[in-house]
């Protein structure tokens, strides 16, 4: 044991697996670009308690969190209303992210864990196949196995090299730009809902959402298609005349941020190396909430590094962490990816279509960031009975009919593509198992 561990960034899944390596005797550094006063966004986060149970964590004291309120979906028209109704044992938590950041880095700091702060990872370092080490604003830095846990645009991800077949970057409609404020909460006699969300709202390809807080109105912003500052300004103006409680005056936040909405990434694994959380594409892709699949991803390849009595962390011992984050979670987020794409295929006038013939009901829009719910959600819509009485409520529109019909289809051959994930690692068939699972998700 002792072997050196790199945690490249501060996600929560890196953190995570950092704290239980710690715990066995690892020597882990976590190597982040922000200072530690600046990690993590003002704003705060939603997502299954479940995650800290999944690193050994205790849960925060009641202080330091509270239950999310129930979601009500509205289409492009705002005409007609989906009111979620999450059972109490998937309810979710909200938490700030830097109280949540705070919570998760002292717990990680306690186990042994050693972090540098404000010292931004640039690049992998190879030799050969293998990643040894990896280049920072500070030097160079080897170990025995670099994780991967730099998000989204990971500029350690993005410069491996391709015969590794592990995709650079995400693509279009694979990424979803937010912006996110809290304003002044003002009296209204008449608060619509609690936590409003507006699918394509005012005809724009994304959701808007406006969401009561004891101090603050909750306003979120979210496009396919980058947004200025011009056109939030719009949506705001817009959104104050249908939500009274919504003042002029930002109390905090006030942030762009990029999230990805999309499949896992195919392949996460190399010699040395171990892509999680962001980095890894681990969000769920209609809400893009990614905390508990990361944090729960961290427990899965801390066992595998544990286990791997070779001490080698190949891509072969490796692929273990693969399988099982896929058995776990994998099998169901990357059919909820097929979902997302129909959605970005609609138009705002079929949106509505599907909410007013019942096609969309308040039990599919049930969703959480609790595996077992995404996976009995998918189940539920392709179940042939359910699939005949929505196909039947579409009879009136073909278009809208042929784009359910290639959902489905893009399901099926999600759900065969990931069967056929090769049960151990050899790199050429590896790569022709991603080009065959990466096509299952062309828009």
């Amino acid at each position: 044991m002792g072997k050196k561990i790199i945690v490249a960034g501060g996600g929560h899944g890196g953190i995570g697996c950092a704290a239980l390596l710690a715990k066995k005797g690892f020597d882990v550094t976590v190597y982040e670009k922000c200072k530690r006063k600046d990690i993590g966004y003002d704003w705060t986060d939603i997502f299954d308690r479940k995650a800290f149970a999944a690193i050994g964590m205790d849960m925060p004291s009641d202080d330091k969190w509270c239950l999310k309120n129930d979601m009500t979906f509205y289409g492009p028209n705002m005409t007609m209303a989906l009111v979620q109704n999450t059972p109490v044992d998937q309810l979710e938590i909200q938490m700030e992210r830097k109280v949540l950041y705070d919570c998760i880095i002292e717990y990680a700091e306690n186990c042994g864990v050693k972090f540098e702060f404000g010292n931004a990872v640039e690049a992998p370092i190879m030799l050969g196949n293998r990643v040894v080490g990896i280049k920072t604003e500070k030097g160079d830095v080897f170990g025995d196995l670099v994780i991967d846990s730099c998000g989204m645009n990971s500029p350690v991800r993005g410069q491996l090299p391709e015969y590794l077949g592990i995709q650079h970057e995400a693509q279009p409609f694979e990424r979803f730009y937010v912006w996110r404020g809290f304003y002044e909460k003002l009296e209204c006699d008449n608060i619509p809902d609690k936590f409003r969300l507006m699918l394509f709202h005012k005809g724009k390809l994304g959701i808007s959402w406006v969401a009561e807080e004891e101090e603050y109105t909750d306003v979120l912003i979210g496009r396919f298609i980058e947004p200025d500052m011009e056109e939030v300004e719009k949506t705001l103006a817009v959104l104050r005349e249908e939500n009274g409680h919504l003042g002029e005056k930002l109390v905090r936040g006030g942030a762009f941020a990029h999230i990805p909405v999309r499949q896992p990434l195919a392949v996460l694994v190399a010699d040395g190396y171990a892509a999680i959380g962001d980095c890894a594409f681990m969000t769920v892709p209609i809400i893009g909430s990614g905390i508990a699949n990361s944090m729960k991803a961290a427990k899965i390849l801390a066992e595998v590094i544990c286990n791997d009595k070779t001490e080698s962390y190949s891509a072969a011992a490796l692929w273990k962490y693969q399988k099982e984050y896929w058995k776990q979670i994998g099998n169901s987020m990357a059919p909820m990816a097929a979902v997302k794409l129909l959605l970005t295929r609609l138009q705002p006038e079929e949106i509505d279509y599907i909410f007013e013939k019942g096609i969309l009901n308040a039990e599919d829009m049930t969703i959480s960031a609790d595996t077992t719910s995404l996976f009995d959600m998918v189940k539920d819509m392709i179940e042939p009975e359910a699939l005949k009485a929505k196909i039947t409520g579409l009879a009136g529109n073909p278009a809208v009919l042929k784009k359910i019909l290639r959902m489905v289809k893009d399901i099926a051959a999600v759900t065969v593509a990931t069967t056929l994930m090769p049960a151990s690692y050899e790199v050429n068939k590896v790569r022709k198992w991603a080009e065959m699972y990466n096509k299952c998700f062309k828009r």
